[in-house]
């Protein structure tokens, strides 16, 4: 007898926005590709229908009534690191870059195509699921610790915030440790294909990010620059470098 196949993951998403229409429309298109959809008109109402059915991923817009989208991705990922897609009319460089800060992972112009749509759904997907198929990286020393599981970094002991995109930035360095990631490779990671050619963003990030956690950000130790290739992470001592458990 023939092993019998596994089943197929139905993967749950979950639509946000005030236009009835275009929330039908995504809908029906979503569920011809075999998706099962939820549907929600403004941020409010989404976070309820987030906590009752856990979905695998949200695709929202920006400008919605009671809550908007920037606070339902700040609200979302205080508690989860599912995809997040933007879906808006609006393309100002200011909304884009303040949604992936926040935590978004994809900002797509309405009128959206649909191939195109579905493609970067599905690489959403497939980056969200190798991630958490593989078990998190801890590093810790006297000075620095990073945990990328609960998403926590603390320096001599306190914790400090980062932004979505400086977490993202410095995950993508510590996960390649003692590798160097080039600047066109972070851009994909961190902002997505479509900053690939904005080679300003790694070098002002890391600025950031290095005053944040280096003991003396104008002597970096910890995030070294590759000059004309990119960055790299630095561990100060690699016997606190491991990979821990999952934890679902």
């Amino acid at each position: 007898m023939g092993r019998r196949d596994e089943p197929v993951k139905v993967y749950r998403v979950l639509v946000v926005d005030d236009d009835q229409a275009l929330v039908d429309l995504l809908k029906e298109q979503l569920e011809a590709e075999g998706y099962e959809v939820l549907r929600a008109s403004n941020g409010r109402e989404a976070l309820r229908e987030f906590f009752e059915y856990r979905p695998d991923m949200v695709i929202l817009d920006t400008r919605m009534p009671e809550m908007d989208g920037f606070t339902l991705i700040e609200r979302i990922r205080e508690i989860s690191d599912i995809p997040i897609m933007v879906l808006s009319a609006y393309g100002e460089e200011e909304d884009v870059v303040r949604a992936l800060d926040l935590g978004a992972d994809d900002y797509v112009l309405k009128p959206y195509r649909l191939k195109e749509l579905l493609a970067r759904m599905r690489a959403l997907l497939r980056r969200y699921r190798a991630f958490r198929q593989e078990p998190p990286i801890v590093y810790e020393d006297d000075f620095l610790h990073i945990d990328l599981q609960s998403r926590r970094v603390k320096r001599e002991g306190e914790e400090i915030h980062l932004t979505p995109t400086e977490f993202r930035l410095l995950a993508a360095l510590v996960e390649n440790a003692d590798q160097v990631v080039s600047n066109k490779e972070l851009l994909k990671r961190v902002w997505g294909w479509d900053y690939r050619n904005d080679l300003d963003y790694p070098r002002i990030y890391i600025w950031h990010l290095r005053r944040k956690i280096e003991p003396n950000p104008k002597r970096p130790t910890y995030i070294r620059t590759e000059y004309g290739v990119g960055y790299r992470f630095a561990p100060k001592d690699r016997k606190g470098l491991r990979r821990g458990p999952r934890e679902y």
